[in-house]
């Protein structure tokens, strides 16, 4: 299903502020908090363009609508957005880089590139496979990939073979939106009616009910022993993480080097990263980057080595959960593993956009 969102949805940015303001990029964010932790390749490959520098973000609020401009005073450096009465258009400040951006009747689109090449955004409804309080639908049993990433914990060892397929979300084009813009869009059950507005959605539509459903799943309650958040900007998922396990830590991501379809691999080496505790952040079917992170103390981190028929290498971040007592006893790895719940440690590997953060 075609979602046609803006990816850097610059354009609330004229509900956003009401002042003039700097604030740290995304990236200099992780430097000044996590100066000594190396970005995984999920988040860098969902963070704009335009905020992978040590930039400072000024923001502009006038008659002639909002300004930003990302860059340090040199011509194209920076990003510059401006919304006014004849639409929204962000310039990249790079020759035949701009995006142009319309919104009208039937909701946003994107072009991107000299040829204006539409990007399309795909979301797809159905429960994530990584919210435990949740029984298996018939389609996650039959249909769902994910199904693949489940195994146990006695089976983590060199010269196993499983059957996996490592995909990313189906909004995989999604970017972290900046927090000061973030925390000015609603994100809550109460407020979907303004939301819908916002981004030019039909209420009764299939995008409204998907993100609906991704509002609903993270204002739900966990189950025992979980403390979960979801996390609408980069700064935020720092911020939760580093108040459950510190500012020592260690965030990794599952490393594929090509697209690849189902197929057999072997596991080359194992090795454990931190404790008994971390927080796993699971990106989200949403209009910009959101991530579901829960932080349990009965986990443990591995990465490990698989090596693919066709000549694949990967280096897949496994989650280890020792303790399922409270998972539903319906859940996706029970039914695929023919296993009960408490019973035997149960682990999956992440998706490629998805981000595990251990204690060093």
């Amino acid at each position: 299903m075609e979602f046609q969102l803006l990816l850097p949805i610059f354009t609330f940015l004229s509900l956003a502020f009401v002042a003039s303001q700097a604030v740290l990029s995304p990236d200099a964010y992780w430097k000044s908090v996590l100066p000594n932790a190396p970005m995984p390749k999920a988040v860098k490959d969902i963070l704009h363009n335009e905020w992978i520098e040590d930039k400072s973000t000024s923001v502009g609020v006038g008659k002639g609508g909002v300004n930003v401009d990302t860059g340090k005073g040199k011509p194209g450096s920076g990003t510059n957005v401006n919304v006014g009465g004849k639409g929204v258009g962000v310039d990249t400040g790079k020759p035949d880089k701009r995006t142009n951006v319309g919104v009208g009747k039937g909701g946003v689109s994107v072009s991107t590139g000299p040829k204006g090449k539409p990007v399309y955004v795909g979301v797809t409804p159905g429960g994530s496979p990584f919210i435990y309080k949740y029984a298996a639908t018939e389609t996650q049993l039959h249909d769902n990939p994910n199904v693949a990433l489940f195994f146990l914990e006695k089976d983590l060892k060199r010269g196993t073979k499983m059957t996996l397929h490592f995909t990313k979300t189906t909004n995989a084009e999604t970017t972290f939106l900046p927090r000061p813009v973030a925390v000015k869009i609603p994100f809550s059950s109460d407020k979907m009616p303004e939301i819908l507005d916002q981004l030019s959605v039909e209420p009764n539509s299939k995008k409204a009910e998907i993100m609906k459903k991704t509002i609903k799943e993270c204002e739900e309650p966990g189950i025992k022993g979980e403390e979960k958040y979801c996390a609408t900007s980069l700064e935020s998922m720092i911020d939760f993480t580093t108040s459950k396990l510190g500012k020592s830590v260690q965030p990794i991501s599952t490393e594929v080097d090509r697209e690849t379809q189902l197929q057999k691999y072997s596991v080359s080496e194992v090795k454990k990263m931190g404790g008994e505790k971390s927080v796993v952040c699971h990106k989200q079917n949403y209009a910009y980057a959101v991530f579901y992170c829960h932080k349990t103390s009965t986990t443990k981190a591995y990465v490990v080595s698989l090596d693919g028929v066709d000549g694949t290498k990967a280096k897949a971040v496994a989650v280890c959960h020792t303790d399922t007592s409270a998972w539903n006893p319906k859940h996706l790895a029970f039914q695929a593993l023919k296993v009960k719940s408490g019973t035997v440690p149960i682990c999956h590997f992440l998706p490629e956009d998805h981000v595990v953060w251990v204690q060093n």
